[in-house]
């Protein structure tokens, strides 16, 4: 286990949340649930048929299974979502409808206060994820759009914080704009200080290293970190930088020689989801490095997405980074 997952592990421990595990039916969902369980790391709530999880052979004897369908608090879920969405007409017998959803059930669990997050993706796409929680948690105050991260954390690496990075966006907007890029690296930066507790330095990257390259993609990035830098002029923030630039000092001494960052970047911001996806499973394949994610950031609550390709421990890794996030959510608003 890397350094950083056991001290989000301590961290989500201090002040056990709740968190809904959505996809119950998911043998690696539950393998990671019996080992959360087992350090006591957070309270677990698995969705799906009470019977067939008993029957998986995993020790979930501490987690409370609760099958969507059978619910004493069904009624009572499909009130509430009748009024969060009266706006759009929906009626009570699509909300009974809906919750038969676990994606539904499991984000009405957050909105009411009967879990503090909810972890889902393993067997559903991001869309189908992410859709109950942007129709029913909606975006956090102050925030303009929603995105993605890894916590990318590569054994053996002095580069970044010891090894450690953010990754953004590597699961979600397409091809944001130059605001949506640099709320984007706002967000991310916020979200490596919470989770890792080190000081932000961000990265812009592109092909193109303080004008090297020319084209609209660079033309793109340079405008979003201009408008990075007048949002937060106290943050560590530069850009356009190639990742070698901004990640190697050498490289960034030779490239960009003026610059803050380059060299020593721990929060890589990709000009657009081609080039985040691709960069993310690289690194995770060729350097072996753990992947957690894709976490979000700027729903109102956290519910995080995973990848269809994760393991077990990448799902562990999630719950608990899930969990601390919840903490910081409620540390913000008391």
């Amino acid at each position: 286990m890397s350094q950083f997952l056991e001290q989000i592990k301590q961290r989500a421990k201090a002040d056990k949340q709740t968190i809904v595990l959505a996809e119950g039916d998911d043998e690696r969902t539950l393998a990671a649930a019996e080992k959360i369980l087992a350090e006591d790391v957070c309270d677990l709530v698995i969705l799906g048929d009470a019977d067939r999880i008993a029957r998986s052979g995993y020790d979930l004897s501490e987690a409370q299974i609760t099958d969507p369908r059978t619910a004493p608090y069904f009624e009572e879920l499909a009130g509430a979502l009748v009024e969060r969405r009266k706006k759009k007409g929906l009626t009570l017998e699509q909300a009974r409808e809906l919750l038969g959803d676990v994606l539904y059930f499991g984000v009405m669990m957050v909105y009411t206060g009967r879990a503090d997050g909810m972890v889902a993706g393993a067997c559903h796409a991001t869309a189908d994820v992410l859709r109950p929680s942007l129709q029913i948690l909606k975006t956090a105050p102050g925030t303009k759009i929603v995105s993605s991260f890894f916590v990318m954390v590569i054994p053996d690496c002095d580069l970044g914080a010891d090894g450690t990075f953010v990754f953004s966006d590597c699961g979600l907007n397409i091809d944001p704009d130059a605001d949506e890029l640099s709320e984007i690296a706002l967000s991310s930066a916020e979200s490596f200080e919470a989770l890792v507790g080190k000081t932000p330095q961000v990265a812009m990257l592109s092909y193109s290293s303080k004008g090297s390259g020319k084209g609209e993609m660079v033309d793109k990035v340079v405008e979003a970190t201009r408008l990075a830098k007048e949002k937060a002029p106290d943050l560590s923030l530069d850009g356009e930088l190639q990742s070698d630039a901004a990640i190697v000092p050498s490289v960034g001494a030779s490239k960009a020689p003026d610059s803050p960052v380059a060299g020593h970047a721990n929060v890589l911001v990709f000009p657009d989801l081609n080039a985040g996806n691709i960069g993310y499973k690289l690194v995770q394949r060729l350097a072996k490095a753990e992947a957690y994610g894709p976490m979000t950031q700027g729903i109102a609550k956290p519910v995080n997405d995973l990848s269809r390709g994760c393991s077990a421990a990448d799902i562990e890794g999630v719950i608990a980074i899930t969990a601390v996030q919840s903490q910081q959510r409620k540390a913000k608003e008391a």
